[in-house]
């Protein structure tokens, strides 16, 4: 029993009718017109065997392209700058993700239809590769968002993926231009060899907004990927055809079989380093397009940066050697709870600190294994304070990888900043009464002769040409801003040049 009475009176079982439809979608509610057009596309999906294959892919062509206005504009304010409420940005993402899954999985099964060679067929051969290049987009986005929250992939995207770039490749329209929306021209092999090349450098690395910038800064750079069949010595990152993973980084060594695919990345990297030369003087490249998204210069350069370390060969090899080992770390998340395990805190909270397990260790970094229910807000780039049991001092690192595995525990790897941190005053002369005192975490050992000063304050503290006055074991000490080496969401960590003064003597 169909739940809309006959085929023919169902309202998407005529073009006209659907159009009708969609004329009647309240066009300035972006949010509204999304979860209505998620759900079409939801009856589209349950209904394609009431359907002639041409009219489900007429249905889905017209309804993917009228919903794109509308992931724009969620997707410029799902990756702000700007914190959002927990209700909104779970809201934002369950209507995003919800979309590209009900859009993926419908022309996912348009394709299926049409290798089992169903009646309306004939009519899409010209649109094949049109078909594959946004159900990859579509694959992307779904990684998108569960890149931003460091969550698990569905396996089913994987096997979609190789599925479209497979039947494109096998059927030669790979490297066929089109225009995929209005006014993004693409290929397939652009698409896929973007998507994997993004996933495989930034994965459980950036924040949520960084996450959103790299992939555009890749769809910028997509004509300068390649995909090879073989390793050629230029080759980053793999992907199996047959049995598919997330993809990996690319070695001389592994075994080579024919489902292989490598992503080369050397035209790519070339244009990288001229997008960086020019971010560098504030200036954004036409062709770099965030989605509605605003962004400084300086943070795209920055995320930039780290593109370019990524895809230079060789690969960089890890410093320091991990070891394995079984310890329990205290641990206080943000300035101020670690600020709170120093002298000059006010121990508020100075017990209520989480004990992590931690996993393996090396010289600079340690990772953890912590069940979700425990985590305290914890992403990429924040900043964290850990003692040891035996240990009497803090130390102090960022947040630096996430991932969650299939128990639902989160995988925290940090870099380590420093082992050993204090609370000291700081003073600013051009300021006057309260404003003039703040707190801040000095991170050099005891008996630090360098002449520079490393200190972690709140965010938006240092500025460039500001000096400040540091009290240390009963010293005066004046600081001469060097460089702001980090700012995160309630942090600086910025280095000075340190010149001991007089107590009491002027600037």
């Amino acid at each position: 029993m169909r739940l809309f009475g006959k085929k023919s009176d169902h309202p998407l079982a005529d073009i006209k009718s659907a159009q009708m439809l969609l004329d009647d979608l309240p066009k300035a509610d972006a949010i509204k017109s999304l979860q209505e057009l998620a759900d079409i596309l939801e009856s589209v999906r349950e209904l394609a065997g009431d359907f002639r294959l041409d009219h489900q892919w007429a249905l889905l062509r017209m309804f993917d392209q009228a919903a794109q206005g509308h992931v724009r504009k969620l997707l410029s304010e799902f990756f702000t700058l700007q914190p959002l409420s927990k209700f909104q940005e779970n809201r934002l993402r369950t209507l995003l993700d919800n979309f590209y899954s009900q859009s993926e999985q419908c022309h996912f099964d348009v394709l299926t239809r049409y290798r089992n060679g169903e009646k309306g067929g004939a009519t899409l051969k010209p649109d094949l590769a049109l078909l594959c290049a946004r159900g990859i987009s579509l694959v992307k986005g779904r990684l998108k968002l569960a890149a931003s929250r460091h969550s698990l992939v569905d396996p089913a995207l994987w096997k979609h993926l190789a599925g479209y770039y497979g039947y494109a490749e096998s059927q030669g329209f790979e490297q066929y231009p089109m225009a995929m929306y209005t006014g993004l021209n693409t290929t397939v092999t652009q698409e896929f060899s973007v998507l994997l090349a993004w996933y495989g450098s930034t994965a459980g690395t950036l924040n949520s907004a960084q996450c959103h910038i790299a992939e555009c800064i890749y769809s910028y750079l997509g004509k300068g990927l390649k995909i090879g069949q073989s390793y050629n010595g230029f080759g980053l990152y793999v992907f199996d055809m047959v049995q598919p993973t997330p993809p990996m980084r690319a070695t001389v060594d592994a075994t080579i079989h024919p489902s292989l695919r490598f992503i080369e990345a050397e035209g790519a990297r070339l244009a990288l380093e001229g997008l960086v030369r020019t971010l560098d003087k504030g200036i954004f490249s036409d062709g770099l397009n965030f989605f509605g998204a605003k962004y400084e210069a300086e943070l795209v350069a920055d995320v930039a940066r780290k593109l370019l370390q990524s895809i230079t060969l060789p690969a960089p090899k890890r410093r320091n050697q991990r070891r394995k080992i079984n310890v329990n770390l205290k641990v206080a998340n943000g300035f101020s709870r670690m600020l709170e395990q120093t002298e000059v805190g006010l121990n508020f909270n100075a017990e209520s600190c989480e004990t992590w397990d931690v996993e393996d260790v090396s010289a600079t970094g340690f990772r953890s294994v912590v069940p979700l229910s425990r985590v305290d807000d914890i992403k990429i780039g924040s900043l964290l304070g850990s003692r040891a049991e035996s240990v009497s001092h803090w130390g102090a690192g960022v947040v630096r990888r996430l991932s969650f595995d299939a128990d639902n525990n989160l995988h925290v790897g940090v870099e380590v900043l420093s082992t050993w941190f204090i609370g000291v005053s700081l003073y600013d002369k051009t300021k006057v009464g309260a404003d003039a005192s703040m707190w801040g975490l000095y991170l050099n050992r005891p008996n630090d002769n360098s002449g520079e000063a490393w200190l972690l304050m709140k965010s938006e503290t240092f500025t460039v040409g500001r000096s400040l006055v540091m009290n240390l074991d009963g010293k005066e000490y004046l600081l001469l801003p060097i460089a702001l080496s980090e700012r995160g969401d309630d942090y600086d960590l910025a280095r000075y040049r340190m010149m001991q003064q007089e107590i009491g003597q002027e600037e």
